[in-house]
């Protein structure tokens, strides 16, 4: 099969021809019709998180059962899933208590003492965040994929994997968003746009996006912002202050960077929760003032929007088709997987929300 393999940091992916297994007892072969082009897959990249090479990238995507393992029960060939990196053991103490995107049981992962699941000849190839949908074939355990119905397009569906998950999740699960309250998202791209979409489905009574890219903040218009904010022209915390008298009840960040970390906790109202959603570098200080926790503002991470994917993306998709979830305007470009280099340039650009590539085209 094609794939797209890292092999070194900050140099551009190799499409070549790499081999996956057949699949294990509860094992997944599925063929990719579609995956997004994540920032996060960035990251790994250019080195701000490290990982395992040679790699094939890519985490966000859609596709047709091939074929299963002899003891899985919940998908058979020809079934449409959308995958999740947030693969659950299901008897953990985060399983357990419902915190699910926490788990990293290693037995998700194949054995030091098996085969490879992926390979090329001789040569194992890492299998990236449980997934590595830069590929044309995906061979995983049955605990990444959700089962969704046969009319949900399937370009549209591998958004969920990911973006839309991370920030629709953050707001209704990690910081619980009630109807009325206010809400700012630092941070326009896939999940940040997905994030305020969450914000308008919680009911939330005025919703302010924060961008530097004028194109991006008329779109978070289309997926419910009441407010913008171009913090090139102003100080975001300042303006959103006075938009709000005195602060936001819960702020996001999507975007990865302590300033904008920082910003998040001083927008916020006495009482209020900033939530963390984008990648800030490994080794990266976020700082913050002791007198700024006396009246009780919060700062908190969300890792994958706190899901529990088998139940929440089929959800999300009976929102998208009802018209409620804004998930085509997401889709700024699909792109062949040879054009994977592009797609991953764009991102540092900050221009577009998201570039879907097509495994059919």
């Amino acid at each position: 099969m094609k794939a797209a393999v890292l092999r070194e940091i900050n140099k551009p992916l190799e499409i070549e021809d790499v081999q996956h297994g057949k699949p294990g007892p509860r094992e997944v072969l599925i063929r990719t019709a579609a995956a997004g082009v994540c920032h996060s897959d960035l990251h790994f990249q250019d080195g701000s998180y490290p990982y395992m090479l040679p790699a094939i990238l890519g985490h966000e995507s859609a596709g047709i059962v091939e074929a299963v393992g002899s003891d899985v029960t919940y998908v058979k060939p020809g079934d449409h899933v959308i995958t999740c990196l947030s693969a659950f053991c299901g008897h953990c103490e985060p399983c357990l208590t419902g915190r699910m995107s926490l788990c990293s049981e290693p037995e998700l992962q194949r054995g030091e003492d098996e085969p490879s699941r992926l390979a090329k000849g001789d040569e194992k190839i890492a299998q990236f965040l449980n997934l590595s949908s830069f590929a044309e074939y995906m061979l995983v355990h049955e605990h990444t994929v959700a089962k969704i119905r046969e009319d949900m397009p399937l370009d549209i569906a591998a958004l969920i994997g990911c973006g839309v998950t991370t920030g629709v999740g953050a707001v209704i699960h990690t910081a619980k968003v009630e109807a009325g309250s206010t809400v700012a998202v630092i941070g326009c791209g896939g999940v940040g746009l997905s994030a305020v979409n969450g914000a308008a489905l919680a009911g939330a009574s005025r919703i302010i996006a924060v961008d530097m890219v004028p194109s991006k903040l008329e779109l978070a218009r289309k997926f419910g912002a009441t407010d913008v904010v171009n913090a090139s022209e102003c100080d975001p915390v300042e303006a959103i202050r006075e938009l709000t008298s005195g602060g936001v009840h819960y702020s996001f960040e999507a975007i990865g960077l302590a300033a904008t970390a920082q910003q998040a906790f001083k927008m916020l109202r006495f009482g209020g929760t900033a939530t963390i959603i984008g990648m800030i570098p490994v080794g990266t200080m976020v700082e913050l003032h002791g007198p700024e926790f006396l009246m009780e503002r919060k700062m908190q991470g969300s890792n994958m929007g706190s899901n529990r994917f088998r139940v929440d993306m089929p959800r999300f998709v009976e929102l998208y088709l009802q018209g409620r979830l804004h998930l085509d305007d997401l889709i700024s470009k699909r792109i062949r997987l040879e054009d994977i280099n592009k797609g991953m340039d764009d991102l540092r650009t900050g221009e577009v929300a998201r570039s879907v590539i097509m495994f059919d085209q």
